[in-house]
């Protein structure tokens, strides 16, 4: 009984006020679909420089492959290299470590990480602009890293 009475407030505050329905629907969405990369970490490692990312794939579809080319600039804002990141599958709802060695950077020498395109992104119902498109990007390592 209770479910039928909130429904009927709620229905007779909207045709009061066609403005709040808006309001309320946009209370009662979900958030809005992500992709979101966090530059964890940066250790140094053989011969380089491991890069940790958490990356949680918040779409309501899975992702089968994401792929990232990411422009590496030095401490003086200089681009050093530019690399292919494969974050592999990324199931939807679930959040995964991904790491990777670079051969021959010293992590003390990158300043900055940018995401310079989405050079593969696919999956069933997935739209291939959806891994740029919906990304949230952060750092907790303290490079600055972003699209």
């Amino acid at each position: 009984m209770r479910r039928v009475t909130s429904a009927l407030v709620l229905t007779a505050m909207m045709a009061v006020s066609p403005g709040m329905g808006n309001a309320v629907r946009a209370q009662t969405a979900g958030p809005d679909p992500f992709l979101a990369l966090d530059l964890n970490a940066l250790q140094p490692s053989k011969g380089g420089c491991r890069l940790t990312f958490v990356v949680t794939n918040g779409l309501s579809t899975p992702i089968d492959r994401a792929a990232f080319e990411m422009a590496l600039f030095n401490r003086s804002g200089v681009v050093d290299r530019l690399t292919v990141l494969d974050f592999k599958d990324l199931p939807a709802g679930k959040t995964k470590v991904s790491r990777f060695d670079l051969a021959g950077s010293a992590c003390a020498d990158i300043g900055r990480v940018l995401i310079n395109d989405a050079t593969d992104c696919k999956g069933a119902g997935t739209d291939r602009s959806a891994c740029l498109g919906s990304l949230r990007t952060q750092s907790t390592s303290g490079v600055t890293f972003g699209r």
